[in-house]
């Protein structure tokens, strides 16, 4: 049966029941499977049947994940891994050959940088940025060697919102694998394939499990591209476990009320701090102060839980707000049921130079929340007894 509702298609897209008929799907802690025989066995690395082999491979718990994660983004096909940086490196890895180009927004995760600017030019594969704020140069940057458009959306960590319609449109003239990371929006709140998207990427150690727990990734889309992402991860072994894909499917059910409450109390803290008088440069994308704020109501359904904003007197003045946080957690996730505050020039960005962060828009004085799900007074509470201790 096929439901309407994206809340219940993640609670009712389960395994089919054993014999035991078990309300909650079981974890399948297996390496491998067992074959009836001899032509069994063959036929199945034949992939004439469509069956578990190796949990290399394929995993039932995996595949329920994926499964919901394809419905969830209106995806035909999928493939989950290990971390959010195995689906990015995999995925490109896998359909980018010597020669090839790539174009990216400028601004994107600190890893992704490194992989176009340190790793992939040892195999003769190069890139160009576009500002995320002038998507017009994109076209200017295109050569007969260009294969992917690559982008966030929020971008990670300045929060800026591309316009995906634009991205899908200047990809499909120009016949470009067009992949969106869409961790910081979830496939609740934004859908990239109905703006052109061929293929989405996910961190789901972030808001997909949404308590710290697990590392996990995935990259759904187009079919034919998802075949040749699982060739490639079926031979190079980047698959997520068992236990992790059981407790990532089992979390996409509480997503929905997840982030309903994030995203509430996250407008109510931006509120809060673009009306602080020692903040400034507040980002939310739901924000009528956001340069993006028409783009992402078009295209968002929720606002997200990450703000990123400016606290005045630069560095020393962010160090010191940061050292007097009490409840929120200095830590570098993000997507936790806890608020966490991060200083990404120290920290996520760190390895890049201080021209390549201001490039993206990483200023020293930078910080990031991920806002949580404590009540919001306290939250507030936090950073306003923070904001006006380093004031002192």
């Amino acid at each position: 049966m096929e439901y309407t509702n994206i809340e219940t298609t993640v609670i009712r897209t389960q395994l089919e029941r054993s014999q035991f008929q078990e309300h909650s799907v079981p974890l399948y802690l297996t390496s491998s499977y067992v074959f009836e025989d001899s032509e069994d066995m063959r036929a199945s690395f034949a992939e004439e049947k469509e069956r578990n082999i190796y949990s290399r491979f394929s995993n039932p718990n995996t595949s329920e994940f994926v499964e919901k994660m394809i419905k969830m983004e209106g995806a035909q096909a999928g493939y989950a891994f290990a971390t959010g940086m195995s689906a990015v490196f995999s995925t490109l890895a896998a359909l980018l050959n010597s020669g090839d180009h790539i174009i990216s927004a400028r601004s994107v995760f600190g890893s992704t940088h490194s992989l176009f600017s340190k790793y992939f030019p040892k195999w003769n594969i190069s890139h160009s940025y576009f500002d995320v704020t002038n998507l017009d140069e994109i076209e200017n940057l295109i050569t007969p060697t260009t294969k992917v458009l690559f982008a966030e959306s929020p971008t990670n960590p300045g929060v800026d919102i591309l316009a995906l319609e634009k991205l899908g449109s200047i990809a499909k003239k120009h016949q470009l694998i067009l992949i969106i990371d869409n961790c910081f929006a979830t496939p609740y709140i934004q859908n990239p394939i109905k703006f052109g998207a061929d293929l989405v990427i996910h961190s789901a150690t972030k808001l997909i499990d949404g308590q710290g727990r697990v590392l996990g990734g995935i990259t759904v889309g187009k079919e034919d591209l998802i075949r040749e992402i699982y060739l490639f991860s079926r031979n190079t072994g980047p698959a997520l476990s068992p236990f992790n894909a059981w407790i990532l499917s089992k979390s996409l059910e509480t997503l929905p009320v997840r982030l309903e409450k994030h995203c509430e109390n996250a407008f109510k803290v931006a509120e809060f701090l673009e009306a602080h008088v020692k903040t400034e440069k507040v980002k939310y994308p739901f924000l009528r102060s956001h340069p993006q704020y028409e783009i992402a109501k078009k295209q968002m359904r929720l606002g997200g839980n990450i703000i990123s904003f400016e606290i005045k007197g630069g560095i020393k003045a962010g160090s010191k707000f940061i050292d007097a946080i009490q409840l929120c957690s200095r830590s570098a996730n993000l997507g936790d049921t806890r608020s966490i505050v991060t200083h990404p020039a120290s920290t996520t960005h760190s390895k890049l130079s201080e021209e390549e962060r201001l490039d993206a828009g990483i200023t020293s004085g930078l910080v990031r929340i991920s806002v949580g799900l404590e009540h919001i007074d306290d939250i507030i509470n936090d950073l306003k007894q923070a904001l006006e201790r380093e004031s002192n």
